[in-house]
C-alpha cells in the first residue's frame, strides 16, 4: 500500500461517515497525512521516541561502530556508529496481525546471467503435448531455428 492509497481510503471514509459538513478532498487529506508523518519524524529527531497507543513505539537507537568486509574485494571496512529508527508494535496491532494478516510472498530478483525463465509457473496453459502436436491435435511446424542433429 502506498501513501496515495492511504489518502484515498481516509478521504472516502471521512466523506462516508460525514466527518465534516462539506466533503473532504483528497488534497486536504494528503496534507493531513503528510503533517502526521512530519510530526512523527520531528518528534523522533527532537525527543528520540514517540509512543502511539494501540499502535506502537518508534524509537531512535544508536548502532555501535563495527568492522565489515566489502563483498567484492574482501577488504576490511570500518562502519561508523549511526542512528536508526526501530519500531515495536503495540499489543492491539500485534494481536490483529497475528490473527488476520496473510503473509506476503517475497519479491524474487532474477538470477544473474539467467536467460529468460524456464519455470513451470511461466509455462503457457496450452503447451504442446509430448507427441509434438498442440492440444487440439494439430502438428507443430518445424522451424528453421530448430537445432540440427549431428
Amino acid at each position: 500500500m502506498t501513501k496515495k492509497e492511504i489518502v484515498r481510503r481516509l478521504c472516502d471514509r471521512a466523506n462516508k461517515e460525514k466527518l465534516l459538513k462539506g466533503s473532504l478532498t483528497q488534497l486536504a487529506t494528503k496534507e493531513i497525512v503528510q503533517w502526521t508523518f512530519d510530526e512523527i519524524i520531528e518528534t523522533l529527531v527532537t525527543e528520540g521516541r514517540i509512543e502511539l497507543r494501540n499502535f506502537g513505539v518508534f524509537e531512535v537507537k544508536q548502532r555501535k561502530p563495527r568492522k565489515a568486509r566489502n563483498p567484492r574485494t574482501g577488504a576490511r571496512v570500518d562502519v561508523d556508529a549511526k542512528n536508526v529508527v526501530t519500531f515495536q508494535p503495540g499489543k492491539e496491532m500485534e494481536e490483529k496481525v497475528r490473527q488476520h494478516a496473510r503473509p506476503i510472498e517475497p519479491k524474487r530478483k532474477p538470477r544473474r546471467g539467467a536467460k529468460g525463465s524456464d519455470t513451470e509457473d511461466d509455462a503457457p496453459t496450452t503447451a504442446p503435448s509430448r507427441n509434438g502436436s498442440d492440444p487440439k491435435g494439430v502438428p507443430e511446424p518445424v522451424t528453421a531455428g530448430a537445432p540440427a542433429s549431428e
